[in-house]
């Protein structure tokens, strides 16, 4: 019988984990979250061992539970297989797509350029930003759905939040996260053309050039979640070698 307990434990952890709550790296202690949530330590040790399943968390022989961190080789790898797979994805959708999949895509894409028009034409990048990004990914997996390949979507699925977690700084800054600022918006343009290639390439069931445009687009983000996190990375070591620099100098 499933435990409920396990379920609500699950739900807080996972919840506080891709807010950003708890950063990659942090301490998991059964006792203290068992204490904060409410229940005992066997559904807190059940929910971490699914969410170990899922990615999210690293579990070692005594040092216990925490958070799932990577070194940027990892990042990168892990990086590498989800362009692998939504490319392929995205050759599967322009090949088996319904017209409901296309509506879905392009209605998420309708949306994007609607509120990457308003970030333009000066509206608030920071208000704006979360709509942006809830239609984005909207738009990624109704491409997803419309590959048709449910082993794949699952995987895909997962990268993204093991992703989502690892490229949060050591400062508690999702790496990704968009400033808002001149070059800031024109990258903003530049992404809704690259979303404008791919649904056309679906929409034409020309499968090259679908795995074409999505590679583009997914090997850019790649490439720019690689230089922040080095970038966040580099900055926490400037402030901790600094702090022991002025021990040493006192």
């Amino acid at each position: 019988m499933k435990n409920v307990n396990s379920d609500v434990a699950y739900d807080f952890l996972r919840k506080r984990i891709l807010d950003g709550e708890y950063l990659p790296g942090q301490a998991l202690m059964t006792n203290a979250l068992a204490s904060e949530i409410g229940v005992s330590r066997t559904p807190i040790r059940d929910a971490l061992r699914q969410l170990e399943a899922d990615g999210l968390v690293t579990i070692q022989p005594r040092l216990g539970a925490s958070v799932k961190k990577m070194d940027l080789k990892n990042f990168r790898e892990s990086c590498e297989l989800r362009l692998a797979l939504e490319t392929h994805a995205a050759g599967l959708a322009a090949r088996n797509h319904a017209d409901g999949d296309l509506h879905e895509i392009g209605m998420a894409l309708d949306a994007m350029r609607r509120i990457t028009g308003e970030m333009i034409d000066g509206g608030a990048p920071a208000k704006l930003m979360p709509a942006l990004a809830r239609e984005d990914v909207r738009f990624h997996l109704a491409i997803i759905a419309a590959a048709k390949n449910d082993l794949m979507k699952k995987e895909i699925l997962r990268l993204h939040l093991i992703n989502r977690v690892v490229s949060t700084s050591p400062a508690g800054v999702r790496v990704n996260a968009g400033a808002g600022n001149k070059e800031d918006l024109v990258h903003r343009a530049e992404v809704l053309k690259s979303h404008e290639q791919i649904y056309e390439a679906i929409a034409a069931a020309n499968v090259t050039a679908a795995k074409k445009a999505m590679e583009a687009h997914i090997q850019e983000i790649i490439d720019r979640s690689v230089r922040r996190l080095a970038r966040a990375n580099a900055e926490v070591m400037t402030r901790e070698l600094s702090a022991e620099e002025a021990i040493y100098n006192a």
